[in-house]
């Protein structure tokens, strides 16, 4: 059974239409890129799964659980297995690299808890070992506005994955970073796919970087899926159709 199932996903916004009839299935342990031009619709789809936005027709079933069947209470449980990470990182600024991770726990905490920050001593142990992973042990205690845009994006991979996830969804994590940090956050991306098992749903606007990374590629283009299939598969035509530019020239015929 597939961990993640979007039938039919349509989104309008008045008259204006930012997803039509999208759909596909993800695996366990599956690593895919959604690619596409601004505007195509790739964060739409992404908030519509786990209905940070509600779709206007169509269904999403996560782990065997029609999302948009639930109330917004009931949404709560199912977002602590679904994992967010941010183009523009969404990080309290204020607060140390430790604060930022262990805010991935709330959702398993009770409104008093999560207004006091009461964590338990296994908590903290469980975002220190991630912390490590992703080697910001040397900036445990800095605030997170004193980091490097890498340094931030590798705290929103920290804060989600302490969630202990099923599904981390990615909306364009490294739009905002130099190559060198892009690299980094990537190749920490795959490592949790390939070495935790947990599914990455990831929205790129580099086809290289996509090709490089997945085990499948999704393209959208005006709202519309228009190719989905393996990296290999992927042609300067579909490219073309998928962006209208000479991003075709990326892959060869």
């Amino acid at each position: 059974m597939a961990l993640l199932e979007v039938e039919k996903a349509c989104k309008f916004y008045k008259e204006v239409r930012a997803l039509h009839d999208v759909s596909f299935k993800l695996r366990k342990g599956e690593f895919v890129s959604i690619i596409g031009r601004s505007g195509a619709g790739k964060s739409t789809l992404l908030r519509g799964i786990n209905r940070m936005i509600d779709l206007t027709s169509g269904s999403v079933a996560f782990d065997g659980v029609d999302v948009y069947s639930l109330k917004k209470s009931q949404m709560r449980n199912v977002r602590s297995k679904i994992g967010m990470i941010f183009q523009h990182y969404n990080l309290v600024y204020r607060q140390t690299v430790l604060e930022n991770v262990l805010h991935g726990r709330l959702g398993y905490k009770n409104d008093i808890e999560g207004i006091l920050g009461l964590y338990t001593e296994q908590e903290k142990e469980y975002a220190l070992s991630i912390i490590d992973k992703l080697s910001l042990m040397d900036q445990i205690y800095k605030r997170c506005d004193a980091l490097s845009g890498g340094q931030k994006q590798r705290v929103g991979i920290a804060r989600a994955l302490v969630q202990n996830p099923r599904l981390i969804l990615c909306d364009e994590p490294i739009a905002s970073l130099d190559p060198g940090s892009a690299k980094v956050i990537m190749d920490h991306l795959r490592s949790v796919c390939g070495d935790m098992g947990i599914s990455v749903l990831v929205n790129l606007h580099q086809v290289d970087v996509a090709l490089k990374y997945s085990d499948r590629v999704i393209g959208i283009s005006n709202g519309e899926m228009v190719f989905d299939g393996e990296p290999e598969k992927l042609r300067k035509k579909t490219i073309h159709e998928i962006y209208g530019t000479e991003d075709g020239e990326l892959v060869g015929d």
